[in-house]
């Protein structure tokens, strides 16, 4: 399947779904680059559209999606292959945002920014040297996921079914056929990606927040807080935005997998 025939699927699959991406969601236009970033640092299916919508609704924490997922089923597919729309989406994304306290927030995969250096180095050497440039803060909030058994088999069943959220699971798609294969595809994949993340953080000398899943699920708060004191930032609960919820899956699958997976 062709580029634009994967972004036009993926885009009748969202059809109806609000993804947080639309313009009316955005922050006032600033005229300046943003005092304070971070980079929040996670994998496919640790969790971290749910922690990215928590930071954002504060207010405080700017808006911290996926500005360079420009694959074909991603969120700016329309600008797959098209290096000056995307220089255009990131430099947008800076000045749309950025929370009026001036903070703003990427959210990133490994997987996502190796496809993207391959088609658009001179937008990842810009993006790295303004996030973990020498002459910025390098702040970076690391979600990771404690249950490695529960993460493979998530991240393999949204890619057999193609539904990563709540919303898609409304088109009665059915569940797909457990794959001892998959988890294990996926297990390896999940490990890659945490160890180039290692790597950067060790030869950057960063010194990340790490934040656990499961902790964010019980006290979605209390991590939220932990991000403001790392980024030495203030909260002001009146100005909370309106965005949209994240809803949970189904886990009757998820169940169904984690049975089957056990059983191996």
């Amino acid at each position: 399947m062709t580029a634009p025939a994967v972004a036009e699927m993926f885009a009748a699959m969202l059809e109806g779904i609000t993804t947080g991406y639309e313009e009316r969601f955005d922050f006032p236009e600033r005229a300046w680059q943003p005092q304070i970033s971070y980079l929040l640092a996670s994998v496919p299916r640790a969790g971290s559209t749910y922690l990215s919508h928590l930071l954002w609704r504060t207010g405080c924490l700017g808006a911290p999606l996926e500005y360079l997922n420009f694959e074909p089923a991603g969120p700016y597919g329309f600008a797959h292959g098209d290096r000056a729309k995307q220089v255009q989406l990131w430099q947008r994304a800076l000045v749309r945002r950025t929370s009026p306290n001036g903070v703003f927030g990427l959210k990133a995969f490994p997987a996502l920014l190796h496809d993207l250096q391959l088609g658009n180095p001179a937008l990842v050497d810009e993006v790295i040297r303004f996030l973990l440039g020498s002459g910025s803060a390098r702040k970076v909030v690391r979600l990771r996921r404690r249950e490695g058994d529960a993460h493979a088999i998530s991240y393999a069943r949204a890619t057999l079914s193609g539904i990563w959220r709540q919303e898609q699971e409304e088109g009665g798609r059915p569940e797909p056929a457990y794959s001892a294969e998959a988890v294990e595809r996926a297990a390896i994949s999940i490990e890659q990606q945490e160890a180039a993340w290692d790597a950067m953080i060790r030869d950057l000398q960063i010194t990340p927040l790490v934040l656990w899943f499961e902790d964010v699920l019980e006290d979605g708060k209390g991590a939220a807080e932990q991000v403001v004191d790392y980024l030495g930032i203030t909260i002001d609960p009146k100005i909370e935005v309106d965005i949209p919820e994240i809803r949970q899956q189904s886990r009757e699958g998820a169940h169904a997998w984690a049975e089957a997976h056990a059983q191996r």
